[in-house]
């Protein structure tokens, strides 16, 4: 077997999960699950209703999908993206539908790295787990930038030597963030393209979270619209990975698209070939019918909205928080050991949350998801604003040592 599996570590959910064994919560309490970031909105009903067509099920069934996907996904896919960043790409050359955002930025890796030699990977940290295996599982070290309160949740790539820029290869991007909901500013973004071009990496822009957003009015950039702001108008170094599963609370549908740079998608185009990842034909043409319909999106970013409006002044009688830039995490400082306070909460409250420093890394300024939980805000309302209400009266309490007593479930 490939000795560099021994290098990764273990997956944050897998490590919540040893962190409760043996841990009874209280007697009566119902369990709420903040931790996994699965969206529970309804999904739309055209996609549903598609998938339960019997002819449509069957035929898709019963064709062997081309890894460059079908024509009329392509298309969907090229004028959402003029849409909404003013993209402009060749359907049959600037786009290929993937499993999923998870497997297109594993495998691309895969197919990105190795013309250099001692290659380097620089990604975000705290960050998206993915990320890490994908560099080390293709020969790459992993450069991690801390991205913690000191710096307003930010990675410091000005900070990035010129040597590490040098061997880099990838440059992960997560705008809006994962776990901390942080938008890489527009004017951050140009300055990594013309990084990527001065050192020949490729930058590979994780914008699952594009669609979830606060204001109505403000949508996240894109690294797309930069490039095209830069006068990069081939889009040269730059592939963007974009899903359905936030955007359209459709993560067991696992259909999503890459775009960007003809010339490295034909190549990994190639690479996709060989790995036989081609996405079912069935679930191309329900995902065409997702990403051709806005008005569901609208009413999705209404519900995560309101969740956030109704929750937001609760923890901030605890807890110094502000609501994210994009995304459904609340990124929570916990000003003590996020594992003890993920352990203790499961314990008292039946409430499960992500420690943060299972999505961070060990660097010599420190781990900096370490003190923080990260907490999903995608269960029903209803659910959302009960459980952090106890949350934060739980938390409230525990700082100030009055534990005994309290009514946990008011």
């Amino acid at each position: 077997m490939n000795p560099r599996l021994d290098q990764l570590h273990d997956y944050p959910f897998q490590r919540l999960a040893a962190l409760l064994d043996g841990v009874a919560p209280a007697a009566g309490q119902p369990h709420v699950s903040l931790s996994i970031g699965e969206p529970k909105h309804e999904p739309p009903a055209a996609v549903v209703e598609f998938l339960a067509d019997r002819r449509c099920l069957s035929e898709g069934l019963g064709t062997y999908p081309a890894t460059r996907g079908i024509r009329e996904l392509r298309e969907v896919a090229c004028t959402w993206l003029k849409r909404r960043f003013g993209a402009e790409l060749d359907p049959e050359r600037g786009v290929l539908p993937v499993s999923g955002t998870r497997e297109a930025l594993f495998s691309f890796a895969q197919a990105a790295v190795g013309a250099k030699p001692n290659p380097v990977v620089v990604l975000p940290n705290p960050f998206y787990q993915i990320y890490e295996g994908a560099a080390i599982l293709s020969g790459a070290t992993p450069h991690y930038l801390n991205a913690d309160a000191a710096n307003g949740y930010q990675p410091d790539f000005e900070s990035v030597p010129d040597a590490i820029w040098a061997r880099t290869e990838v440059l992960y991007l997560c705008s809006p963030g994962n776990p901390t909901g942080k938008v890489v500013p527009a004017a951050t973004q140009r300055w990594l393209i013309e990084q990527a071009h001065r050192f020949d990496f490729v930058i590979a822009a994780d914008e699952c979270y594009s669609e979830i957003y606060l204001d109505e009015n403000r949508p996240p950039s894109g690294l797309l619209r930069e490039s095209d702001a830069l006068g990069n108008l081939g889009y040269a170094r730059c592939i963007v990975f974009h899903s359905l599963s936030k955007r359209s609370s459709l993560p067991g549908l696992r259909s999503g698209f890459v775009a960007g740079d003809a010339d490295l998608l034909e190549r990994y185009h190639r690479h996709r070939t060989y790995q036989g990842a081609a996405l079912p034909v069935h679930v191309q043409q329900a995902s065409a019918l997702a990403w051709q319909d806005e008005a569901h999106v609208c009413r999705n970013r209404a519900l995560y909205r309101a969740k956030f409006e109704a929750t937001l002044p609760l923890l901030n009688a605890a807890f110094d928080v502000a609501a994210p830039e994009g995304g459904f995490y609340f990124w929570l400082p916990t000003q003590e050991d996020d594992r003890q306070f993920a352990r203790a909460l499961h314990q008292d409250l039946n409430i499960s949350v992500l420690p943060g420093s299972f999505l961070g890394r060990m660097t010599k300024a420190g781990n900096p998801g370490a003190h923080h939980v990260r907490i999903a805000l995608v269960a029903p309302e209803a659910e959302c604003v009960a459980a952090v209400k106890r949350l934060a009266i739980w938390a409230r309490a525990r700082r100030e040592g009055s534990r005994s007593g309290l009514d946990w479930s008011a």
